[in-house]
């Protein structure tokens, strides 16, 4: 009764149909790799079907900007080695100052900063916020004399990327940011203009510090 129900061998596809099937797989594969993965990824299109897809672009901006992040994460991590043991010996004022507010802390109060950064043409900045996990950060950036690229993330102890957004050529961006975790949380912009240009950004939130790192 259930042999009945087994297909007969000649239902069965055959060897040459398998591989057939095989190669057509293995083929699409290929030419999505090439015209979308590749692109999109990487900047990589070795048949120009990207860039007529818009899809290039997408990946030389990730490209571009992953290296200019990693390349400031490393400067930074550098210079937060240098200051730690200076940071680690406590001032007369941080011993004796009451309620002293960190990245930790759920009650900081609300504040208001307005941060100006001049860079040159080929030069990069970035400037973070101290803030608390679910806290809300407001921003507003604008770019006098021209455009930068730039990549919202944070960082933190044990987390050395956290992306909230990027882009290129970009005159400013608005928006609001809410921290991921305890941490470090703000923008890197690169000029890559020939023009010296200046970026002028406001931020509110609950934060407890606002510095330029790099």
């Amino acid at each position: 009764m259930f042999n009945s129900q087994l297909p007969s061998i000649s239902d069965l596809p055959t060897s040459r149909q398998l591989l057939g099937s095989t190669l057509v797989a293995i083929a699409g594969a290929a030419a999505i790799l090439v015209t979308v993965v590749l692109p999109s990824e990487y900047g990589i299109d070795p048949i120009g079907a990207g860039r007529a897809l818009g899809l290039t672009e997408m990946g030389e901006i990730k490209t571009q900007l992953a290296q200019e992040a990693a390349a400031d994460r490393v400067s930074e991590a550098a210079r937060a080695s240098n200051d730690g043991a200076a940071s680690r010996v406590p001032t007369a004022d941080q011993e004796t100052a009451p309620g002293r507010a960190d990245a930790q802390s759920p009650d900081a109060a609300v504040r208001s900063d307005q941060t100006e950064v001049v860079l040159k043409p080929g030069q990069g900045a970035e400037v973070k916020v101290a803030a608390a996990k679910g806290v809300r950060i407001g921003f507003n950036w604008s770019v006098q004399g021209g455009v930068v690229n730039y990549d919202t993330h944070a960082d933190a102890p044990g987390i050395s990327y956290h992306g909230y957004g990027k882009g290129k050529q970009s005159g400013g961006e608005a928006g609001t940011i809410v921290a991921a975790f305890d941490g470090k949380h703000g923008w890197f912009w690169r000029n890559r203009t020939e023009n010296t240009v200046t970026i002028v950004l406001k931020t509110s939130g609950a934060y407890t510090d606002i510095k330029r790192v790099v």
